[in-house]
């Protein structure tokens, strides 16, 4: 049994999301104490217990502690039977951060499936949708075929929004008999994470989005000028903002910016993707443009980083960075949540991420 400190480094529930997921695909058991200690509202929020929940129907885990506000969880978890999933979190509890946890395990499964979560597409304190479609699925296609639909947008506090994710994995963790044997077979076939330098700086993306009330203040289209105009003044590459508006329970915008790099200038590797990303989310009081200009700033400091990995993909590919090894990770900023991540990562792997604290390289074995 793993024995996890849940007040380490920032006491976040990252490390709950990550415990669940790396637990459910190495089948070692742990338990975890003094969750999120310090904070304000410390204990297991909602969204820790949808997570277990999902994961407990993918594995039939044994679950103790799964109650709102428990400083103690203990999870232990059987053999991964692959099946479709439909997850309603309910208000605008974030899909996201659900797949933080879901996704890892999920990947590896003997057929492919469909998981449909509702909830929070767009939600502070968790990447939006569009960064995790146009940011983080691009760096995961090296493990399966994965499909993600945005069928509707949910804002805070509502929520109601819907996703649609497919997967049809490349390596099966039930095709051997043991999680080891998986595990060497990841580290011998799986294409290594290189992610040491930028390269070329090809083009800028960004969608721009809003609740339709906000349609006749052009909400959307505010933040997409504000945004694209910042950027044409930095960058001479191809900007594509995109606008989009829908019905929704809660009012609410934001605006999601990628930036694809390449190392021929002429065309883009999709096998070893190179994009940062930046978001920014809307609020009552809070002007369109300054939206925008939050969302511009963020992604010229990762661009000027000279980093091919943002701050906030980090946390997201070191599980599966562990997983394979001999990678390594530059990234824009060692952050204390990347630090806590990989405190967890390595109490289910037995590795050891070496900090190059100069220049902020993370790099495995």
């Amino acid at each position: 049994m793993i024995k996890i400190d849940g007040s380490y480094g920032e006491a976040g529930g990252q490390i709950v999301r990550t415990a669940l997921a790396l637990s459910t695909i190495t089948q070692k058991p742990f338990e975890i104490y003094d969750i999120r200690k310090g904070r304000k509202d410390s204990g297991l929020k909602s969204q820790h217990l949808y997570c277990a929940k999902a994961l407990q129907e993918l594995c039939s885990a044994d679950i103790e502690g799964a109650e709102l506000g428990s400083l103690y969880l203990k999870y232990h978890p059987k053999k991964i039977v692959a099946k479709n999933l439909d997850i309603d979190i309910e208000t605008a509890g974030s899909i996201t951060l659900l797949l933080q946890a879901l996704l890892l395990p999920s990947i590896f499964l003997s057929k492919p499936i469909t998981i449909t979560i509702s909830g929070g597409t767009d939600t502070r304190w968790s990447m939006p949708f569009d960064y995790f479609f146009n940011v983080l699925l691009p760096q995961l296609q090296r493990f399966a075929k994965i499909e993600a639909k945005l069928l509707k947008r949910g804002y805070y506090p509502k929520g109601n929004g819907k996703v649609e994710i497919k997967i049809a994995s490349k390596y099966k963790l039930n095709d051997f008999s043991s999680f080891d044997e998986f595990h060497k077979h990841l580290i011998q076939n799986v294409q290594k994470y290189n992610l040491i330098e930028q390269h070329y700086l090809i083009q800028i993306k960004g969608i721009s989005h809003a609740s339709s009330n906000l349609q006749n203040a052009k909400v959307a289209e505010r933040q997409a000028e504000f945004a694209r105009n910042m950027l044409k003044s930095k960058y001479n590459i191809p900007i594509n903002i995109s606008t989009q508006y829908q019905e929704t329970l809660s009012t609410g915008s934001g605006i999601t910016l990628w930036a694809i790099f390449s190392k021929d200038k002429d065309d883009i590797d999709e096998n070893n993707p190179i994009r940062l990303g930046a978001d920014a989310l809307g609020e009552q009081g809070k002007r369109a443009e300054i939206v925008a200009e939050e969302a511009a700033k963020n992604l010229i400091m990762e661009i000027e980083s000279k980093a091919p990995v943002d701050m906030h993909l980090a946390d997201q590919i070191l599980p599966f960075a562990g997983l394979i090894g001999n990678s390594k990770i530059k990234v824009s900023e060692i952050t204390n949540h990347c630090r806590t991540n990989i405190y967890t990562i390595n109490q289910f792997l037995g590795q050891v991420f070496e900090i190059d604290e100069e220049n902020n390289i993370l790099s495995i074995d």
